[in-house]
């Protein structure tokens, strides 16, 4: 129980704060409104725990013994990453209007949980962080899991509600289309930890 409430102070202040999901989550909050962006964020919700428990009962095993696929997986997801914040910062207000542009579904948010590079810090520092020697493995894993399923619904949804909020204030394209631009930059900037990382891991004994 001690481990539980540990983590969920971890779980909540990792999630609370800003990355790709969160980032995401508010700009379709803007665009499509809450109706539409509820796949996504179910996605997220549900998508996030489900890769905590993955790796949590061995996945990262697997990368311990072939790094290289983990910085396959990095260099995949950043690229990835870099296009979503090129689609955010290029929407235009008239797509979104006439439904050229929609929202993520549920399976693209479960599945972006893989790429998404703070995910891959978030599971594998929590697992690194509170599972012991001592202890009951797959008890802790499922502690930690319960955790951040517990506190995904509230963090994501209030970066959703922020964003149907401001939907309301941006109502004019040239404010949406700002809005759009600024998110897109923050997105790209969220990208940044993870380029540095992928940068010494190929090139410093270069």
């Amino acid at each position: 129980m001690d481990i539980f409430w540990a983590v969920i102070f971890f779980a909540f202040s990792t999630t609370i704060t800003p990355g790709p999901n969160n980032i995401m989550m508010m700009s379709s909050g803007v665009n499509y409104g809450i109706k539409a962006s509820v796949p996504h964020w179910l996605g997220i919700c549900l998508g996030f725990p489900f890769m905590v428990l993955v790796v949590g009962l061995g996945f990262g095993v697997v990368f311990e013994r072939y790094p290289h696929l983990h910085q396959l997986i990095k260099v995949v997801g950043t690229l990835y990453l870099i296009y979503l914040a090129y689609k955010i910062a290029s929407a235009k207000p008239e797509h979104i209007a006439t439904g050229k542009s929609k929202a993520l579904t549920f399976w693209q948010a479960v599945l972006f949980q893989w790429v998404n590079g703070k995910a891959w810090v978030m599971a594998s520092g929590a697992m690194a962080a509170f599972t012991t020697v001592a202890g009951i493995y797959w008890l802790e894993v499922s502690a930690i899991t319960l955790a951040f399923l517990v506190v995904a619904f509230p963090c994501v949804g209030l970066w959703l509600l922020f964003g149907a909020m401001l939907k309301k204030i941006l109502n004019r394209p040239l404010a949406q289309r700002i809005f759009n631009g600024a998110m897109g930059l923050l997105l790209l900037l969220s990208v940044l930890p993870v380029v540095r990382e992928l940068w010494r891991y190929y090139f410093s004994a270069v």
